[in-house]
């Protein structure tokens, strides 16, 4: 398979840390998703994006692919550590291939058509005996917050295995529609029995696994179960207490500040949260936010409150360390 740059898929630096990893990623990622892009190529460049992410967000994997790019960049005159010899390009390139597959699974290698988007696990061996299970396959499938809070249709394209009239096996298309249920989250599979290859010789056939992953949401971080909102609030708001809007993925709802709140005060929403049995709560950061500008009205007011509240000293717990 071709190497894949994935520093340039997210368009970071190689030296980038895992924040602006992080950002890059959930900022092409909902530009991409295809239920939202214009892009032509979006499920192409949504999947890419997927993997470079993948790689990059973890240290071991990241690190392994640094080495194998480094190798890329030296071309045929790197050599290996500790061993004196060469490592040539198509080397370089068949170790990229191995830690490829062994990253995202050994049906995603070079030998599978471009977009497949899913990989095979428990084939066996066909030559063992007359009648066999069909494949089972694995599709990753990415969901807004909103969509796996409330469900959703979805039309998949898969490219499966499939026998002609001799017995030899080919790739083709196929379109499947799927119900998502509410309430599913990160990481969890979905089981459609009958939907993965096709059995041979009268084999029953595998079984498609759908493993959702959620896509970036630009209010909402999501924390296990749980999503963490953080919701500027005024001033006066905080001093005084309010009642605030506030939105949630099923809408907005009026949530109570307390008097006397200050930035980092935690609310919780129950049930506000992802999943189901149990449903995880929505925890609302309070972030006091200043104007950036004030009327004179506004600055005769501060300065007056100054005069009033001279025992109030906000760095006191500095000052005894």
């Amino acid at each position: 398979m071709d190497f894949k740059d994935y520093y340039k898929v997210l368009g970071v630096a190689d030296k980038a840390t895992q924040t602006e990893i992080k950002q890059a990623y959930r900022k092409l990622a909902r530009k991409y998703h295809p239920d939202v892009s214009k892009e032509t190529d979006a499920e192409a460049q949504f999947k890419e994006v997927g993997e470079a992410y993948e790689v990059l967000s973890d240290a071991t994997k990241r690190s392994e692919y640094d080495q194998i790019r480094a190798l890329r960049a030296a071309g045929g005159g790197r050599r290996t550590a500790g061993s004196g010899a060469s490592m040539s390009d198509d080397e370089a390139s068949r170790q990229f291939s191995e830690f490829f597959r062994s990253v995202f699974g050994g049906g995603m290698g070079g030998d599978e058509p471009a977009g497949a988007g899913f990989r095979q696990a428990g084939s066996g061996d066909w030559g063992r005996s007359f009648s066999h299970r069909g494949q089972d396959m694995h599709h990753r499938l990415a969901l807004f917050l909103e969509e796996a809070v409330q469900g959703v249709q979805r039309t998949l394209k898969l490219d499966t295995p499939a026998a002609d009239a001799r017995g030899r096996m080919h790739h083709k298309t196929r379109t499947l529609n799927v119900k998502i249920p509410a309430g599913v989250v990160t990481g969890q599979r979905i089981r459609l029995a009958g939907q993965g290859g096709p059995g041979h010789s009268g084999g029953a056939a595998g079984d498609l696994f759908l493993e959702i992953e959620l896509a970036p949401h630009p209010l909402f971080a999501v924390d296990g179960r749980d999503l963490v909102l953080t919701l500027p609030v005024a001033p006066w708001e905080a001093a005084l207490g309010a009642k605030v809007e506030a939105p949630t993925l099923t809408g907005s709802v009026n949530l109570t500040i307390p008097k006397g709140s200050v930035s980092g005060k935690k609310l919780r929403l129950k049930g506000r949260g992802l999943g189901r049995n149990p449903t995880g709560d929505l925890i609302v950061t309070v972030q006091v936010t200043v104007p950036a500008h004030h009327s004179a009205k506004a600055e005769a007011l501060y300065r007056e409150l100054a005069e009033v509240e001279t025992a109030f000293n906000p760095r006191q717990s500095l000052e005894k360390r």
